[in-house]
């Protein structure tokens, strides 16, 4: 259409998955827009998410450290506190973050626009600003990166002021003595163990048996373990028969089989739905699939060649580095760039402790091969993990059958997120376990743990020698 105004490439969302996806598109010098909803750049990561929550986290760290290197002081967060006291550098870390991402947008030539859009037809778009004026864009290519947000079941009154979901949570003022939590997953499992570690009474319910299903069962154990050690609990194999707010003070949550558990507080956290309503995609004719999100192949492109779908509106896993990922390949793929080696991503769950996963699992690992070998190192055994008072923490290796090759790495503990990089060189480089036992690690550090399971392996595997041998 002659009053549209053409892009090569045009992103809307500028969460991880969109601002990856425009870069990409402007490093191989096409002409790219971006379409963003809100204020700022940065989209519900920046804003509601990874942000706020991690930095709430750091203070919890904080408190869970001082009570660790401590045996003579009584260290606790005073009664009735702000939450906002605990957050004291969240809105600068924000807004510091949002002008860098808005920076490099435009270092990189990219055409930032702030409005609501939706699809006219199939190539071509309408934005909505913020002062009421329509504007009409087309592009060779259309990469959707709109994000989720929290999934409101119709059966919980969400009044995000007693029971609040992901996106409400860290607007209380003051920091609740009792906490329940409605789910199992990653959102779910990071802030009940922050609030916990924060001295909150925290009650997880959900219906599974263990939370995080998609870990490693031993490292979900440890972390469940160390959530009761701070005073938490968790309901497993429950549902729900009724939330209410008794209009006084407390939630009262009732279970299918006639438990009552009370709080101050609510979080509702049972999944998140994609942000697609808007976007009028009747106009283009894709469908969704059977469970609400845009249906894609694996280069995260849609039934139309030209239109793509990225980061969270596809599901889970819901991370930022996966969403990042998949922004930049299907770029590269519209515009016939190599992709890249596809590798695994690392998992990294920012719990109290955290979590971190590669490559296979123990019982994925056992129902590929059957015989694997397992290397542990504990973090109360190695001279660091002493040292900082670390008793939850443990590192996996897992090894093929003979023992030589490493198939995935699982860590529960303080620094998981930053540890778990080294075997995910490792695997990219297919490393044989010899190779973590011939490096010589710094002392003390958490990464000799590698170097100790992998011990734990090779001595494993001397001893099936042996009695094979006999």
């Amino acid at each position: 259409m002659s009053d549209a105004t053409h892009f090569d490439i045009i992103v809307i969302g500028s969460g991880p998955a969109g601002q990856k996806a425009a870069i990409q598109g402007a490093k191989a010098g096409k002409r790219v827009a971006v379409i963003e909803r809100e204020p700022g750049v940065g989209g519900g990561c920046v804003y509601r998410g990874t942000i706020p929550s991690k930095t709430l986290r750091e203070s919890a760290l904080q408190l869970d450290r001082s009570k660790r290197s401590s045996s003579t002081l009584d260290v606790r967060v005073p009664p009735n506190i702000l939450v906002a006291s605990l957050m004291r550098r969240v809105d600068e870390v924000v807004t510091a973050h949002g002008v860098y991402m808005e920076k490099q947008l435009t270092r990189n030539g990219i055409s930032f626009f702030h409005g609501r859009v939706k699809f006219c037809s199939a190539t071509l778009l309408e934005m909505l600003s913020v002062d009421g004026a329509k504007q009409l864009f087309t592009a060779d290519t259309i990469v959707i990166a709109t994000g989720s947000r929290p999934r409101a079941p119709v059966e919980i009154p969400i009044d995000h002021e007693h029971i609040l979901d992901s996106d409400s949570i860290l607007s209380m003022i003051y920091l609740p003595r009792s906490l329940t939590v409605l789910g199992g997953g990653v959102v779910a499992s990071e802030y009940a163990s922050i609030f916990a570690a924060l001295g909150v009474q925290v009650t997880i319910i959900d219906r599974a048996e263990r939370p995080l299903q998609f870990l490693d069962a031993e490292l979900v154990k440890m972390f469940v373990q160390s959530f009761e050690q701070q005073g938490g609990r968790y309901c497993a194999g429950q549902t729900i028969k009724d939330v209410r707010w008794d209009g006084i003070s407390q939630v009262v949550t009732t279970l299918q089989d006639g438990q009552v558990v009370t709080s101050d507080k609510m979080l509702v956290a049972m999944g998140r739905q994609p942000n697609l309503e808007d976007l009028n995609l009747s106009a283009t004719g894709l469908p969704l699939n059977e469970k609400g999100t845009l249906a894609v192949n694996e280069h995260c492109q849609t039934a139309l060649p030209h239109i793509y779908g990225v980061g969270d509106l596809l599901g889970p896993p819901g991370l930022a580095s996966t969403a990042m990922e998949q922004g930049r390949r299907a770029v590269c793929h519209a515009l016939s760039l190599p992709e890249g080696r596809s590798s695994d991503i690392p998992v990294g769950i920012y719990t109290i402790p955290e979590m971190a996963s590669i490559g296979l699992d123990e019982a994925a690992a056992r129902a590929r091969y059957r015989e694997v070998l397992v290397g542990r190192a504990r973090f109360d055994e190695i001279a660091r993990g002493q040292i900082s008072g670390m008793s939850n923490g443990l590192m996996k290796l897992v090894a093929d059958p003979t023992g030589v090759y490493l198939l995935g790495v699982q860590i529960i503990g303080e620094g998981a997120t930053e540890l778990i990089h080294v075997g995910q060189i490792a695997l990219q480089h297919a490393a044989t376990i010899d190779s973590f036992v011939e490096n010589i690690f710094n002392f003390p550090t958490l990464a000799e743990g590698y170097r100790i399971a992998a011990l734990d392996i090779a001595g494993q595997r001397q001893k099936r020698l042996a009695s094979q041998a006999a």
